[in-house]
């Protein structure tokens, strides 16, 4: 472009306009961002970044990309990244479900995975980045041109905490500072940091596939066990237990390696009703060499507890609570699974012991208020029992045998007045 055909941008000029709309830029933004908020839904809350492209930033690119249209416009000139929000999220698998649910709630103009095409050797920030159009209802009524109306778009960046550390601290040292590292021996070390943190998320995200794997099984488990003890409570009121469909024995999908792997294999063989087989595994992390660590034994006789109890082996079941209670002395769920199983036995005083021992621990256990008021129920002790019902009711326990056994109180109370 000759210099005879070019006038060139006035930046004063450019400078004070750019400002001008700061204020109604804030208040876009604003407003996107809460839409943001209610239209994103993780298990994790992400974090959410606002910001306005500064204005040398601003003018270095239109100088770079429209010169031209900037030194002739009595506009502003806008650009794609001019104002924009990142949703940083905690893992991996977040980022694609932030982007179908942007994608879902707003018109997206365009979208752009930064960083998807380099290879291990290059260092350049990862994140995907999704351009969308200003709903209405975020357009100040006043201060915006129509012009600009139509033109501006706000870009949504979405990273996970470690892409959004790197591509900060690559902001510093490469863009911002206008600095290339062409020796070999720093781009090895930038290249290796970058390596480094896409390897932490990706162990970040197998952790929490595997958290979620077993709480899946814990969930099931717990279930189980809870079903045969209501089928005690049931009986006991008068009232017909529900049939609990009997489970296929499969394969287990987990490998089976690490104590870790055990666990979950364990725990799948448990839900799926191999109770032998769940016992099996439980004692080998027992018995495995180097001793776990007391949390862990803890935890592994809780379950070979429950194992035991499900196949109605509760002399077993006890020694593992009371050996779970024995490595950790303040595992209030190992102490309340003793109460149930004395219980069953009909040892009802012992039961109501545990029951006061776990709530010593933790007062908010619904449903140990209830097995204590079924308890206290047989041993006559109708006012404590009418007690610990209606601590069950406060604590928001809703279920029909927790009723029936308050109705019985009540009628209890009316034969004796």
């Amino acid at each position: 472009m000759s210099e005879k055909n070019f006038i060139l941008p006035n930046k004063l000029e450019i400078e004070k306009r750019y400002e001008s709309y700061r204020p109604a830029f804030n208040e876009i933004l604003d407003k996107i961002e809460n839409l943001l908020k209610q239209k994103i839904n993780l298990p994790s809350n992400p974090t959410y970044k606002a910001r306005i492209k500064s204005f040398p930033s601003y003018y270095k690119k239109i100088l770079r990309q429209k010169a031209k249209e900037s030194s002739e416009s009595i506009e502003l000139v806008t650009l794609t990244d001019m104002i924009g929000i990142r949703v940083i999220c905690a893992f991996v698998e977040d980022l694609a479900l932030v982007e179908k649910q942007v994608v879902e709630s707003f018109d997206v103009k365009e979208i752009e995975r930064k960083g998807a095409d380099q290879s291990f050797k290059e260092f350049g920030y990862e994140s995907v980045h999704i351009l969308i159009a200003i709903p209405e209802n975020c357009l100040p009524e006043s201060g915006i041109s129509p012009e600009l109306r139509k033109n501006l778009v706000c870009e949504i960046q979405v990273r996970t905490i470690l892409q959004d550390a790197w591509a900060e601290v690559e902001h510093e040292l490469i863009y911002k500072s206008e600095f290339n590292p062409f020796d070999k021996p720093l781009r090895r070390k930038l290249a290796s940091i970058n390596a480094s943190l896409t390897l932490a998320d990706i162990i970040f995200q197998e952790i929490r596939d595997y958290q979620k794997k077993l709480q899946t099984e814990l969930g099931e488990r717990r279930n189980s066990f809870y079903e045969k003890a209501d089928e005690f409570s049931e009986e006991m009121l008068g009232q017909s237990h529900h049939q609990v469909a009997d489970s296929s024995i499969i394969g287990s999908p987990f490998s089976k390696g690490s104590i870790d792997d055990l666990v979950l294999t364990a725990l799948h063989e448990h839900n799926t009703g191999n109770f032998k087989k769940a016992v099996e595994i439980y004692t080998q992390i027992i018995n495995s060499e180097p001793v776990p660590p007391a949390m862990v034994l803890s935890v592994i006789y809780k379950h070979r507890g429950m194992a035991y109890f499900a196949q109605s082996l509760y002399e077993q079941a006890l020694n593992d609570f009371k050996k779970s209670v024995e490595y950790d002395p303040k595992c209030f769920r190992s102490i309340y699974y003793e109460g149930i199983v004395y219980s069953v036995q009909g040892k009802d005083k012992e039961a109501v012991e545990c029951f006061d021992n776990s709530l010593a621990i933790d007062a908010f256990q619904s449903h140990v208020y209830y097995r204590r008021a079924l308890a206290l129920f047989n041993i006559g002790n109708y006012t404590k029992a009418m007690e610990d019902v209606n601590n069950a009711l406060k604590l928001g326990l809703e279920n029909e045998d927790l009723n029936t056994l308050k109705l019985k109180l009540i009628k209890k109370f009316d034969m004796n007045m």
